[in-house]
């Protein structure tokens, strides 16, 4: 079985960052789920599917499937095509977020992107970061990691980013933005955003991502021993 390390988590924890330097560090794959769910949703709303509260999911199913999405690897990131396209920045933005969490909630959207996202397990090993790796898309991972932080923390965090971008956002938006998009996930039918059962919980709040890191090492360590680095 080609191993699978599982980091999921809300948004703005750091689960991205996380993710890219340990599948950096063993020289593994990396699977960035909510970029998918991202493109999905930017894709929908180019093609008029979206935003509307009761879009048509025989439409949003059929444009999962056939998806026109490519990761790249350049200068050491990783770019997101739509077809020839690079939305790598609009990926990252706050509209995004709210389109992907729209289309998450309905489930033959989610059944039409699993066995795209089961593909990216490739040898010699991958590490999936998202919010249901570990209980839907690979329950059979060696090493599940549940990653948390306030949400006043990744609110200060997001805002950073959104500054870095141009934008001007306030900390109180964001923050309400971070909240309702929590809620949306952890209330939805489909896939709710919680912990697998035999998860490992890292809670990032007041700590630096080498901190962070460190811990997530440690576990890595514990579970496939010292040969993996």
């Amino acid at each position: 079985m080609i191993p699978v390390i599982c980091i999921d988590g809300p948004s703005g924890v750091g689960k991205g960052t996380l993710s890219r330097h340990l599948a950096q560090k063993l020289g593994w794959h990396l699977l960035d789920s909510g970029a998918i769910y991202r493109a999905l949703g930017l894709a929908a709303l180019e093609q008029g599917i979206l935003p509307d509260p009761n879009p048509d999911v025989a439409a949003l199913e059929e444009l999962a499937r056939a998806l026109p999405l490519q990761f790249r690897e350049e200068g050491g990131q990783t770019r997101v095509f739509l077809q020839d396209r690079d939305i790598s920045v609009a990926l990252r933005s706050p509209l995004a977020g709210q389109l992907a969490s729209q289309v998450a909630a309905l489930s033959p959207v989610r059944n039409a992107l699993l066995e795209r996202q089961r593909h990216f397990r490739q040898a010699p090993g991958l590490v999936a970061d998202g919010r249901d790796m570990g209980t839907v898309v690979f329950p059979d991972a060696p090493l599940k990691v549940f990653l948390t932080a306030s949400v006043e923390e990744r609110a200060q965090r997001r805002l950073k980013q959104l500054q870095e971008q141009g934008d001007s956002a306030s900390l109180r938006a964001v923050e309400a933005e971070i909240a309702e998009r929590d809620r949306r996930d952890r209330e939805r039918s489909v896939a709710p955003l919680l912990p697998a059962a035999d998860a490992r919980i890292l809670d990032s709040s007041g700590q630096s991502v080498a901190e962070t890191f460190r811990v997530l090492e440690g576990w890595v360590h514990d579970t496939f021993g010292e040969l993996i680095f």
